[in-house]
């Protein structure tokens, strides 16, 4: 039997509907700057999450990219500079 057919078949299993994965689809596209950007109302569901995968796969390397560059800041700074970074770093975690 296919997991499909014994989720349908299993009532405690909880289903999404069309019209909330149709909001959550819009939910996302207005998130999504490339695709707000445009002037067709009219993307495709299918185009909207694999937008949402890119500009997730472009934050991730943003981050890693800051990253990256505050650790070098940090080794280059002398103790004072470093330890002011590093509490204000703390500061904004909080």
């Amino acid at each position: 039997m296919s997991t499909r057919r014994s989720r349908s078949r299993n009532p405690t299993v909880s289903r999404i509907s069309d019209d909330q994965i149709n909001d959550l689809v819009s939910k996302l596209q207005q998130l999504l700057p490339e695709i707000r950007t445009r002037r067709s109302d009219k993307v495709s569901s299918s185009k909207v999450l694999q937008e949402t995968c890119n500009y997730i796969r472009n934050l991730h390397r943003e981050v890693d990219d800051l990253s990256e560059r505050l650790s070098e800041l940090l080794e280059n700074s002398d103790s004072n500079q470093a330890s002011i970074i590093r509490s204000l770093l703390m500061q904004e975690l909080i």
